[in-house]
């Protein structure tokens, strides 16, 4: 019997059950362990001035490690770049939709002033340099927590990655799906990632499941984020695309209140997605981006 690490929200539990269904079709005898972490324990601040990585993980590779779990679900977005000693990432299934959505009203349909929720900083600063006019405020809690609070009437519109409301069967809520040109999305989002100890059964069962092309992809933009440095709660953005065997990168790293905003673009072979990443990462510093993320840690 394989034991998987979940947190325990409506949308980690879709994720692992999804997971559970694959390796059930494949002949594993598999159930799902809850475990709470300490992000899901801090609900009342924003996750930037949390100011650690790990908040969704750390917990659950702890089972791992510790032989109570022998395979674990995440957002790949919440997974640090690097992983505790004895741990791999076994597997990355197709990715979903990785872009980011809007809830409510579409952004050019706002009123000058309007009220937005999101508990990103990466989302907030882009806002701010789309629409200045609007007043930005934190929004945590899970997905179904932060539509009621839109739909109490908090906010205006909320931003969310658009993967999670369409798994969780709330697409029909989307008012308008931003381009990663206008928004560009957090590293990894809308991929599940797979992590298991680096030998054992679960790491055997799991290893089918890897998508080679979303895997590059996912290399390639946590290839930035390991050259910035940061994690969940800094501005950086990251987006992968690959076709025809060539990975197409946009990194983009902005200052709180979004008044800078660094982007940079690269393309080369799936062979070199991670470096490629490392590099671009590189580029973003040199062209200031190393001077916003100062300013954010100080």
């Amino acid at each position: 019997m394989l034991v998987i690490a979940s947190r325990g929200s409506q949308l980690a539990l879709w994720q692992a059950h999804w997971v559970q269904g694959q390796l059930s079709a494949a002949g594993h005898e598999c159930r799902i362990e809850i475990i709470r972490t300490t992000g899901d324990k801090i609900t009342d601040v924003p996750l930037a001035k949390v100011g650690s990585k790990g908040l969704f993980t750390k917990e659950i590779e702890e089972a791992l490690l510790d032989g109570r779990a022998d395979l674990a679900v995440h957002s790949l977005k919440d997974l640090p770049t690097e992983l505790p000693e004895g741990l791999v990432l076994s597997a990355v299934p197709e990715r979903a939709d990785p872009r980011d959505a809007v809830i409510g009203k579409r952004i050019a349909d706002l009123p000058q002033g309007a009220r937005v929720g999101t508990s990103s900083l990466r989302r907030s600063a882009q806002l701010r340099k789309l629409r200045p006019d609007l007043a930005i405020e934190s929004v945590r809690g899970n997905l179904d927590t932060r539509l009621r609070k839109l739909d109490e009437g908090q906010y205006d519109a909320i931003l969310l990655a658009a993967a999670g409301l369409m798994r969780l069967g709330w697409g029909d809520r989307i008012a308008e799906i931003l381009s990663a040109e206008v928004m560009c999305s957090a590293v990894g989002q809308g991929a599940l990632a797979i992590e298991t100890r680096a030998a054992g059964p679960g790491f055997d069962a799991c290893s089918a499941l890897d998508h080679p092309d979303t895997r590059a992809a996912v290399l390639a933009e946590r290839g930035v984020l390991a050259s910035l440095g940061g994690g969940c709660q800094v501005p950086i953005g990251a987006h992968a695309t690959i076709e025809r065997g060539t990975v197409r990168l946009l990194g983009v790293v902005a200052s709180p209140d979004g008044s800078e905003i660094v982007r940079a673009e690269s393309q080369g072979p799936v062979a070199e997605a991670e470096s490629l990443g490392r590099r671009l990462g590189q580029t973003l510093l040199d062209l200031g981006a190393r001077q916003i993320l100062e300013s954010v840690y100080t």
